[in-house]
Order: structure tokens, then C-alpha cells, then sequence
């Protein structure tokens, strides 16, 4: 371990917002641990950052899964450094009608979106509160604040982590530990968006969905902080956005 070693975990570090953030925080100097399921998907994403200078660093986990965050967590304190960043990235968005909601859909969606950021919360608090020091980022979205036809389970799931990180804001900020909840209110640029929303897309213009770098640059922003002006919730949206 490198204690002396700046250290960022993304739990999500899917193909859009969560690699983006991974790189801006590679770019100032941190050591990057990226997370999701399936380790091979993360290769591009490492050598890209290693190619610009940086340093990042593949793990295969299911956030999902108690055993394995708590495996996560102990490997990066043992083996990387102790880390100062903690970012919870996993979407779970889906859409549903209520009665074709089976019970089994709408618990994976909540394991996905609420439980596996509590499981993520509690593990960098175990690590930072001891610190003191720290940010921890869970990703919100429309759904934290407002639910929707066909959204009932993802709804549930982001109001639930929206309660988790409140909770966890006011338990841990005394203690050094800066949580932030970001709420994503838009369709964020990505290839998925482009090809289901086509229509929407082309009704905007070219700053019309929120850019993945756009709003790695706003947890950036939040990371740098001083403990006297934090920011708890902060809400993100283009400028076209109704609301």
C-alpha cells in the first residue's frame, strides 16, 4: 500500500458518467479503482487513462453483494492506499408497467439502485470515518424526487438512496466526511439515449443532454469543497430541460 497515494473508487464505472468521472479524477493525480460486474468491460476504460498519464485499476464486483464489497474495500486499503473518494454510479433504470412489475424485478432493482449504496456507504465509512476526511458521490436522478408512470421500482429505489445518503450526511459530516447527493434530472448524452430517444435527440440542440464530462466536472468541483460552504444535494440539467 502507498499511504501516501491519492485514492478514487467509481462503483459503476459504466461506458458513460461513471468512466467520465473516473478519468477527471485520474487527470488530477488520483489512482483510480473502477468497479462493475464484469472486469473485462473495464479494460478500454483503463487504457485510456493509463495512455493520458494517469493510473487506474479493474475490479470485478457485484455491488450488490455484501461479501464482495466488503472484499473490495479491504483489497484497495490493503493493497492501493486508502481512499479519499468514493463514487456510487449504478443506474438500475428500467421501465415497467405496476402490474407487470414482478416481485422479482422490482427487488433486483431496488438491490441494484438502494442496497448496494448502502453496502458501498457503509464500507467507506468504516475507512474515512477513522480519518477523518473524505467525499462519498451517490448518483440520483429524476426518479430520487418525483416518481413516474412505469418507474414504481426505479423510484423506489433512488428516493431510497436519496433517504440513505441524507442520513448518512448528517451522521458522518461532523466527522470530516463530505456526502453529496447528485441529482441527475435529463437524459445524459450516451449511445443508448441516442438510439431509444431518437426524436428527443433531434429536437435538441448539440448542448441539449448533459454531457458525461460536464458533469464529471461538476464532482470535481464538489470534491474540492472547503468544510465551511459543503454542498449536500445539488441538481443537474440542461438548459432546455422543463422542470
Amino acid at each position: 500500500m502507498n499511504s501516501t497515494a491519492k485514492v478514487a473508487l467509481v462503483v459503476g464505472a459504466g461506458d458513460s458518467l461513471g468512466s467520465a468521472i473516473a478519468r477527471r479524477f485520474a487527470r488530477e493525480g488520483f489512482t483510480v479503482c473502477v468497479a462493475r460486474r464484469n472486469a473485462n468491460l473495464l479494460q478500454g476504460l483503463v487504457d485510456e487513462i493509463s495512455a493520458a498519464g494517469g493510473q487506474a485499476i479493474p475490479f470485478g464486483v457485484d455491488a450488490r453483494r455484501e461479501e464482495q464489497v466488503i472484499e473490495l474495500f479491504a483489497k484497495i486499503e490493503a493493497e492501493v492506499g486508502p481512499i479519499q473518494v468514493v463514487v456510487f454510479n449504478i443506474g438500475a433504470n428500467v421501465k415497467f408497467n405496476l402490474v407487470e412489475t414482478t416481485a422479482r424485478i422490482y427487488f433486483k432493482v431496488w438491490e441494484m439502485g438502494c442496497m448496494a449504496g448502502f453496502l458501498t456507504g457503509r464500507e467507506a465509512a468504516k475507512y474515512m470515518a477513522p480519518r477523518g476526511c473524505g467525499t462519498m458521490f451517490f448518483t440520483g436522478a429524476t426518479a430520487s424526487v418525483r416518481g413516474s408512470v412505469g418507474y414504481a421500482a426505479f423510484a423506489t429505489a433512488k428516493h431510497g438512496l436519496r433517504a440513505l445518503a441524507q442520513s448518512m450526511a448528517r451522521e458522518f459530516g461532523a466527522q470530516g466526511i463530505h456526502v453529496v447527493h447528485t441529482l441527475i434530472d435529463g437524459p445524459i448524452d450516451t449511445p443508448f439515449v441516442r438510439e431509444r430517444f431518437p426524436e428527443l435527440v433531434a429536437s435538441r440542440s448539440a448542448d441539449g443532454l448533459l454531457a458525461p464530462d460536464d458533469i464529471a466536472e461538476t464532482y470535481w468541483a464538489l470534491h474540492q469543497q472547503k468544510r465551511s460552504a459543503w454542498t449536500f444535494e445539488i441538481d443537474l440539467r440542461p438548459s432546455v430541460e422543463p422542470w
